[in-house]
């Protein structure tokens, strides 16, 4: 499609949950409800819209064994956008991807910064690895070179127990996030485990990754102070595999390990009926491919999740979240067509008819 040209689009325009319209047009590279006057190279796509999906928990940069290359991490952004994930919030890599941003025909991400982890108690090669008297200094670093996000690792191994466990001190936790906080960044944390929760809600902390160990009486702890989770239900179908790997060496861990992934669904649906904010991610980039948002969002319908939240959880809703746009007027045209109405049948997800991205139609 030449810059000239008007993208026009019909059938079922999804601008929210319940606000659904007949038709957009794209001018410029921007979302319309007005048909331009004049307009002559028109082109038309046709079906159900919604705004480009969002992956809220990824890693482009990034594979099992540490930071890739340039034409790696490209491949990642790509398999996302073909997917029709066009947001991505990159929640923590060692590489530089800034370059990502000057290319319109890539996703865009929100980065997390490096990963911020205690000393050998994350995967090599994928975090600053440090002690607690070092971690404001690290969140205030990170803070200023992500786009409104730190990471921690806020549980992992500990070796010597055996089992997960917290990484950090109350008080660490308390003066990193405020600090954070007082540079404009929102914070989020990597949590297996139930120990380190109620310390990083009760310190202020925004978001929390996997929070697998959710527990009932923290459940309202989260819920009154609006802590979002993402809980990357496709990478918690991994645990069992995981754990069969680590019994020999380390059986509590495995035992535990087995236990998360036993109630996961559980987990997730008690949290979305105590009004916990969830989003959809996938955790790709580590040992998980790309492209796989349209099975998170299956995850967690599984798990009794609503389908309308479900798909909220991956556009309106998780765009709100983010602080970015979907398809409201003079918004970047970054949108999804799809054969049925994904409300209906979350599965429609999973083949997108037509990807626009900035207005451009992808071929």
């Amino acid at each position: 499609m030449s810059d000239g040209a008007v993208l026009h689009v019909k059938g079922r325009v999804l601008v929210g949950p319940e606000d659904v319209r007949d038709e957009l047009w794209v001018v410029g590279g921007r979302v319309s409800y007005d048909r331009p006057a004049g307009a002559r190279d028109i082109r038309t796509v046709e079906g159900w819209v919604l705004p480009g999906l969002v992956d809220a928990h990824c890693h482009v940069g990034l594979d099992a064994h540490g930071p890739v290359d340039a034409d790696t991490a490209e491949k990642q952004a790509l398999t996302d956008r073909e997917a029709g994930a066009l947001l991505l919030r990159d929640a923590g890599s060692p590489s530089d991807t800034r370059w990502i941003d000057d290319r319109a025909d890539l996703p865009k991400i929100i980065r997390a910064g490096r990963h911020i982890a205690r000393t050998r108690r994350y995967i090599r090669n994928y975090a600053w690895e440090i002690e607690p008297d070092d971690l404001v200094a690290y969140v205030a670093q990170e803070a200023r070179r992500g786009d409104g996000w730190v990471k921690l690792v806020g549980d992992w191994i500990d070796r010597d127990l055996g089992d997960l466990s917290a990484c950090w001190p109350r008080e660490a936790v308390r003066a990193a996030i405020a600090e954070a906080h007082r540079l404009g960044a929102r914070v989020t944390a990597h949590c297996f485990a139930t120990d380190p929760l109620r310390d990083l809600v009760e310190a202020g902390i925004d978001c929390v990754e996997h929070a697998t160990g959710l527990t009932d009486d923290l459940i309202p702890l989260f819920a009154e102070r609006g802590v979002a989770i993402v809980p990357t239900l496709v990478n918690i179908a991994t645990f069992p595999q995981l754990a069969a790997g680590g019994e020999s060496k380390f059986p509590r861990w495995s035992a535990h390990m087995r236990r998360l992934h036993e109630r996961r669904y559980d987990t997730v649906r008690a949290a979305y009926d105590a009004g916990i904010p969830v989003y959809v991610g996938t955790d790709a980039g580590g040992s998980l491919a790309h492209g796989l948002v349209a099975g998170e969002v299956a995850e967690l319908v599984t798990a009794g999740v609503p389908a309308v939240a479900a798909v909220s959880a991956t556009s309106w809703g998780a765009r709100a979240w983010l602080g970015r746009p979907g398809l409201e007027e003079g918004a970047p045209a970054d949108l999804v067509v799809y054969e049925g109405d994904p409300r209906a049948d979350v599965r429609v997800l999973a083949a997108p008819r037509r990807v626009v991205l900035d207005g451009r139609v992808v071929e």
